[in-house]
């Protein structure tokens, strides 16, 4: 606990952000609640509140659950005001684009998908798909809703560390494609793109805070394997870019070819592509499926939970790569909870012995490491609401954080 700092404009603004996200949990909050959520005094919250109705970016009802359950004098509910702003998020993944625009509570206003060929689009190609898809939401935006003021994207690939760039993608063939900075000038906003996978990892810090908290890992299993990482509340990037390539850790040296070109990665053993090549009898160095139909795949987990053969061999094997990499990121940031997310997670029963004996395998100087799991089937979701919350949040922090604040009493910082 922090009672006082030397830059009181800083408390003041981290205050202002304890209390729109205490909001954004809740939807509905009295002061009271607020000061119960947050841990602020009644006077600095009071000061907040004031000034956030004042601004538009708050309002008060005296309808809903606050005033219903409240005894004596009703407390006044206070709500986020859903016309002040508009936010798009964009999701890229293998042939697929998703287009949603949220207003500031986090409601959909309207959304378009589209089917992309990406494994041939250029650069070009992608670049108009999504300008045509926003131009799409924005043309059927209510009158009521607010300008639009950010764009998130979460897309399936490598991004550089200034959240601007796809550095490279295994879904298209052209690199460096420069999203952040093309839809920044198309629209007058700010942009930010991010790995898909850390747009999961963002969004369930918010579904469930008290599990995924400071540190923990949502991995994806899908076409491709991917992770976003939280250490220290902090989520993780690499020097230059995105980081966190789970899939592209070694497991196998010389082994198996992944898309990514190289051999041996986890990838190659425990994504989607892998696990069909295995049962089909191809050889571990042909060349990847470039897409796996769904019902395709549910197939093969069907038979291999039907009986021994090749499918329960190959679902097997994913799970020692999985169970590999996990072994030696907990060797070296410890054990953390994990969300397997995506297709792969559907089929856990499938990989979940092998996974947990490769881990436990050894008892270090920490004993044998707690296992503590979570399985979330369809990512998509999840990586718009990652992607909302990214824009929202960049709202609170930067468009609608205080003024001058000079004049405004000393608040302390809880």
């Amino acid at each position: 606990m922090i009672d006082e700092i030397a830059r009181p404009d800083d408390v003041r603004r981290q205050n202002r952000r304890l209390v729109l996200g205490a909001l954004r949990r809740h939807e509905l909050l009295s002061r009271t609640d607020i000061v119960a959520q947050t841990g602020l005094s009644a006077s600095t919250v009071s000061a907040i509140t004031t000034a956030l109705i004042a601004e538009g970016i708050i309002s008060e009802s005296r309808d809903g659950d606050v005033a219903a359950k409240s005894r004596g004098r009703p407390q006044v509910a206070l709500t986020l005001n859903p016309e002040i702003a508009t936010i798009a998020t964009v999701e890229l993944a293998l042939n697929l684009v998703h287009t949603v625009l949220f207003n500031y509570k986090g409601q959909v206003i309207c959304e378009e998908i589209r089917r992309v060929p990406t494994l041939d689009a250029t650069t070009d190609d992608l670049l108009r798909a999504v300008s045509e898809m926003l131009d799409a939401v924005l043309a059927n935006m209510p009158s009521n809703a607010g300008k639009l003021m950010h764009i998130s994207m979460g897309v399936q690939g490598v991004t550089d560390a200034a959240s601007a760039t796809m550095l490279w993608s295994p879904i298209t063939p052209d690199s460096n494609v420069a999203f952040g900075e093309t839809l920044s000038n198309r629209y007058g906003v700010s942009v930010s793109v991010a790995n898909d996978c850390s747009m999961i990892a963002e969004a369930l810090r918010w579904i469930d805070p008290d599990h995924y908290a400071d540190d923990f890992a949502a991995i994806l299993l899908s076409h491709g394997i991917g992770m976003g990482l939280y250490l220290k509340g902090k989520p993780f990037l690499g020097v230059q870019s995105s980081g966190a390539e789970f899939g592209h850790m070694l497991h196998e040296p010389n082994g198996a070819l992944c898309r990514c070109g190289r051999h041996g990665c986890i990838e190659a053993y425990a994504s989607d592509y892998a696990i069909l090549r295995r049962t089909s009898g191809e050889d571990e160095t042909a060349p990847p499926l470039q897409d796996v139909d769904a019902a395709t795949f549910n197939d093969v987990a069907n038979r291999a939970r039907a009986g021994e053969g090749a499918e329960r061999e190959a679902f097997r094997k994913a799970g020692q790569a999985i169970g590999s990499g996990l072994r030696s990121l907990f060797s070296l940031i410890d054990p953390v909870p994990i969300a397997f997310v995506g297709p792969g997670a559907g089929v856990f029963d499938l990989i979940e012995t092998d996974l947990r004996e490769i881990v436990s395998g050894t008892t270090g100087w920490g004993g044998v490491p707690d296992l503590n799991i979570r399985c979330y089937p369809d990512e998509h979701p999840l990586i718009l609401q990652g992607c909302m919350m990214t824009s929202l949040l960049h709202l609170d922090t930067q468009l609608f954080a205080p003024g001058d604040l000079r004049d405004a009493p000393l608040r302390r910082a809880i």
